[in-house]
């Protein structure tokens, strides 16, 4: 069993940007990030594995970076140019396969104030 560990959310002006950080208990082929907003499904919005490969959401594209330090098993979630649409509680993913997941985080609020 994977241990998933996030830090890093919180409150941020709008333009504003976050970092959140994922820590797993051991290597892993895939990790990714997930958003749930308040009413609606949880998406994906960013996904990397071990190669560096990543692939993004349309609506993050150009504005989020995922990376991932493989000496920390930690995969990192660069947000910039935050705006309301933003909001949610984000969830770290893993999944011991390419492109697949099999493990959730609890969970970060990210709250972003217009």
């Amino acid at each position: 069993q994977v241990q998933l560990v996030e830090s890093g959310g919180g409150l941020v002006q709008a333009g504003g940007s976050l970092r959140l950080s994922c820590a797993a208990s051991l290597s892993i082929a895939t990790m990714a990030w997930y958003r749930q907003a308040p009413g609606k499904q949880r998406e994906l919005i960013a996904i990397i594995i071990s190669s560096g490969v990543t692939n993004y959401d349309d609506r993050v594209k150009g504005r989020f970076t995922i990376s991932r330090d493989n000496t920390k098993n930690t995969v990192y979630l660069q947000m910039n140019s935050l705006n309301s649409d933003d909001t949610a509680v984000y969830f770290c993913a893993a999944g011991r396969e390419q492109w697949e997941i099999d493990y959730w985080g609890q969970g970060t609020q990210v709250t972003v104030s217009s």
